[in-house]
């Protein structure tokens, strides 16, 4: 076993024996050079009877245990494929720039596919696992316009949002990148494994947990924290008002990077996340040109389909949301659903409706006004 290979052995193993604990191994390895100087620096003290400096080196003194040694070389197995990789915070070429600069970054990275991505320049797209039918349009087609500028998507492999916005990425021939949970031989939910599958083709899966490590709860806020650290900003599709998301822009916030939020229906539960946020100062998007303006960096080509600051309104699709309209309110969702236009169509055709007099908003969404109605 040469130095590499041996160096590599020594950082699963650490990596293993303080797995799920609160230990701030970064300073240790900053401090000892590397995870095998950390060992034998360890075993000698031991050795020579010396009072620990560290409380955490007398635990790595006594070496990592038969059953962590055995599932390190199941590890270094699972490495010799060619599309896995293992990324330490030591390796100056590969580890990700922008996650070097966060508060908590991660030692180890496990990478299933394109390395190369994670230095790709990225935006975070995450929301509601409840995701409502004009959620899924709007995370879906922001991510295939922003991945065909030439973004890269990342988001957490969750259902909801998170999964329409991998997909609308994958569906232009975009890029994108899953932060797991899990360990990253390991699909959570199990729903979205084909999605997964997918990703690992053409873009990459990301995990700091060591290999099988299952989804757990208390490892989302973890995963998050990589999602956003990764990219120079995040967006907020859709977030209730206790929503993860919410973690997940806070979490942006605090690393330095933008957050954005797109707006919805002020009688929508799944809204009032991102009303929140803007009232905090995230910016409002109705647009890729909003997202365009605020990270900077994206040229468009006569290919990207460029869209238009506001949608262009002709009098055909005012007509069209109007004869979907009646009545008994109408909710934005609703009129997604009967008239096929994406969100921010319809959220600008019913602003001009409603200044022309056409229709009116209350509780339970949009209808036409008494005048009116046929």
């Amino acid at each position: 076993m040469d130095d590499a290979e041996n160096e590599t052995w020594h950082l699963l193993a650490l990596h293993r024996q303080f797995a799920g604990k609160a230990i701030a191994l970064l300073p240790l390895l900053d401090h000892y050079g590397s995870a095998t100087s950390l060992y034998a620096r360890a075993r000698l003290e031991r050795r020579l009877g010396f009072r620990f400096r560290h409380p955490v080196l007398e635990e790595i003194s006594r070496g990592p245990s038969r059953e962590i040694a055995a599932r390190v070389e199941k590890d270094l197995v699972w490495l010799s494929h060619p599309q896995h990789h293992l990324i330490a915070w030591g390796s100056a070429e590969s580890y990700p720039l922008l996650l070097r600069e966060i508060p908590d970054p991660p030692p180890l990275l496990f990478v299933d596919g394109d390395l190369r991505l994670l230095s790709s320049r990225q935006i975070a797209i995450v929301g509601s696992r409840n995701m409502s039918a004009a959620g899924r349009k709007t995370a879906t087609g922001f991510a295939g316009q922003l991945a065909r500028a030439g973004l890269t998507i990342t988001s957490g492999l969750a259902r909801g949002i998170d999964a329409a916005a991998h997909t609308g990425a994958l569906e232009v021939g975009g890029k994108t990148i899953a932060v797991l949970g899990s360990g990253c031989d390991v699909t959570y939910p199990r729903q979205n494994r084909r999605l997964a599958d997918r990703i690992r083709e053409s873009g990459a899966v990301v995990s700091e947990f060591p290999l099988g490590t299952p989804g757990r709860a208390e490892n989302f806020p973890r995963r998050n924290r990589i999602v956003t650290g990764l990219s120079v900003g995040t967006l907020v599709v859709e977030a209730a008002s206790r929503s993860g998301s919410l973690i997940s822009a806070r979490l942006a916030a605090e690393q330095g990077r933008d957050v954005l939020a797109v707006p919805g229906s002020i009688f929508s539960r799944q809204s009032r996340g991102c009303h929140q946020l803007i009232k905090e100062g995230a910016r409002l998007v109705e647009s890729v040109e909003d997202i365009a303006e605020e990270i900077g960096g994206i040229e468009w080509t006569a290919g990207d389909n460029r869209p238009s600051q506001r949608p262009s309104l002709p009098d055909e699709v005012q007509a069209r949301l109007y004869e979907a309209l009646d009545a008994t309110p109408s909710s934005v969702d609703d009129l997604v659903s009967r008239t096929r236009l994406d969100v921010p169509v319809v959220l600008a055709a019913l602003i001009q409706l409603e200044v022309c007099g056409l229709v009116e908003s209350g509780v339970g969404g949009y209808a036409r006004k008494p005048d009116f109605r046929a």
